[in-house]
């Protein structure tokens, strides 16, 4: 039997590290906890060097079952919540461990009995430390991505991925990414339509798949302190269908249409226009994956003129026409049929 084929015993281990990042931890809880609800045979433990322990947001978490009592087996899934590493010891030239000695040795002997691993965010570094990326594929949050790949010369970091599986060892990016690595896992156990159900419960609003981009068109370009300029971009996301001009947006934010420009421009290197664009196209693959709408109504729903500016944009942007993004969407997702 190969990695990829281990059966699921649906028993799932928690590793909670000192100073875990509560939406790391909670959010692919959440989801194994709603698919159990649903029907899967799911069973959440937590362990930890210590019965108590504090979250990086100050949550004190207890009740924790001990490490050296835990044993895990062929099937039974270990998750790896990302901790928030000491500043400064995220270097691959810090001498202390990441992670407490105690959960390295865990960890590897819980791959070493069969288990499989998943990591969320920074949850990375403790299969790193444990030697279980050696060779491996994976990846994590976006800042972090640089430090793994120095740290751990022979793993193969990916940039730009939600979540990677390589074998039993799934890994993925930072905070709401470890929601997708969790349904993934759920629908590699029990299916796209349990994993589908999921998503629809906790309201997800795109179960999105490991090559999706890590950040979203609607949240780059929004490191600013430009409030006029934040204006713009919400009343933008807000109005996809709607033409705009450069007045119509300028009075948005209260400045002429030059000193938006000027302003737009300085505060996210982009203009307006492109601004939108990108959340179209965004919103377009979207559309074409996680519905039956048509090309031409797509176009609609996202402002483009006609469905042709939409394919021709589309097709410029990301390197196919969106009848193949579709294919491709089904392909992945086959309960969604072909409409």
């Amino acid at each position: 039997m190969s990695e990829q084929d281990v059966v699921s015993t649906g028993r799932t281990v928690v590793l909670v590290l000192p100073e875990v990042n509560l939406l790391d931890l909670a959010g692919p809880v959440q989801v194994f906890d709603t698919a159990a609800f649903l029907g899967a045979g799911y069973r959440l433990e937590y362990v930890s060097e210590l019965p108590e322990t504090a979250s990086a947001q100050g949550l004190r978490l207890a009740g924790l079952a001990a490490l050296p009592e835990t044993v895990v087996g062929p099937g039974d899934l270990v998750l790896v919540p990302g901790p928030r590493l000491t500043a400064g010891s995220d270097r691959p030239s810090a001498a202390r461990p990441l992670v407490p000695e105690a959960a390295v040795h865990w960890l590897r002997a819980a791959y070493d009995a069969g288990a499989r691993i998943a990591s969320v965010c920074s949850g990375a570094a403790a299969l790193g430390e444990a030697g279980l990326l050696d060779r491996r594929v994976c990846t994590t949050h976006w800042a972090l991505t640089g430090a793994l790949r120095e740290r751990y010369r022979t793993a193969r970091v990916r940039e730009a991925v939600l979540y990677v599986h390589d074998g039993r060892i799934s890994t993925s990016a930072g905070i709401s990414a470890g929601v997708d690595l969790a349904l993934s896992l759920v629908e590699r156990d029990h299916g796209p339509a349990l994993a589908a159900a999921v998503a629809r419960e906790l309201v997800v609003y795109l179960r999105r798949d490991a090559t999706s981009p890590q950040i979203s068109a609607f949240l780059r370009h929004r490191a600013h302190l430009q409030p006029a300029v934040h204006r713009v971009q919400d009343h933008l996301a807000q109005h996809l269908d709607t033409p705009h001009t450069l007045a119509e947006l300028a009075a948005v934010a209260h400045l002429s249409p030059r000193g938006l420009s000027r302003a737009f421009t300085s505060a996210t290197g982009i203009t307006p226009l492109e601004y939108q664009r990108q959340l179209r196209l965004e919103r377009a693959r979207a559309l074409l994956a996680e519905t039956d709408l048509t090309v031409e109504a797509v176009a609609e729903h996202c402002g483009f003129r006609d469905a042709r500016q939409l394919r021709r944009l589309f097709a410029e942007h990301h390197g196919t026409p969106p009848s193949q993004a579709r294919a491709e969407a089904v392909g992945r997702h086959p309960e969604r049929g072909t409409g």
